[in-house]
């Protein structure tokens, strides 16, 4: 083993915290349906038939058989079974991204994250709300956005909704005006393309050359 798998194990408070690597279940189709699939579950549906021809129009594409497999799994088990949670990655994909974009499956596993987080309910909230002021240049709404924030206990936002407050004009500026920094930025990126491509091939001589040449 590496150190960095010994620290992991020694570092684990539940047995939970293995359930990754090899440890880990591959990924099934099903897994996307699984929230719903518990949803109708606590609902009362037990008929596999039933849940199968429900999720079929979501976009599910696998098997009966594998359905009535996990709902065998729900009936037998001890404890309740559930859908694995999703990682952090995923969610803050669905979160940034504009809901009409999301298929079918991301918007029931969102709905499902969101009604069993609330702190990630009102992230969800705050940050479609700022991406709609931004997108719609509504510097109007930046009071009442930053207000809402604070009411929440969510601490890297109030950090977020301080750093605003500080420069307000500014971001007041950039929600109203017509000027922004996207073409500075554009050739800052070009130079550090550039840079890349040098890298310990050449020096400073080349590079300025090539920045003025293009």
């Amino acid at each position: 083993m590496t150190w960095r798998t010994v620290k992991q194990l020694a570092d684990a408070a539940t047995p939970e915290e293995l359930f990754n690597g090899q440890w880990q279940n591959r990924r099934s189709v099903l897994d996307d349906y699984k929230p719903y699939l518990d949803d109708r579950w606590s609902e009362g549906c037990t008929n596999a038939w039933k849940l199968w021809e429900e999720i079929v129009p979501l976009g599910y594409k696998g098997s009966y058989q594998r359905v009535r497999a996990y709902l065998r799994e729900k009936r037998t088990s001890p404890r309740p079974v559930t859908a694995r949670p999703p990682s952090a990655r995923p969610v803050a994909g669905w979160i940034l991204r504009r809901p009409d974009t999301l298929a079918e499956a991301e918007q029931l596993q969102l709905k499902s994250v969101r009604t069993h987080c609330p702190e990630l309910d009102a992230l969800t909230r705050h940050v479609r709300s700022f991406a709609a002021m931004l997108t719609e240049r509504q510097d109007e709404r930046l009071p009442a956005w930053l207000d809402a924030v604070r009411q929440d206990d969510l601490p890297s936002l109030h950090t977020l909704a301080a750093g605003i407050d500080r420069d307000r004009n500014a971001v007041i500026a950039g929600l109203t005006l017509p000027w922004n920094s996207g073409v500075v930025e554009g050739h800052a990126n070009r130079i550090k393309m550039l840079k890349r491509q040098m890298f310990g091939r050449a020096g400073f001589a080349l590079l300025r050359k090539r920045v003025l040449m293009s």
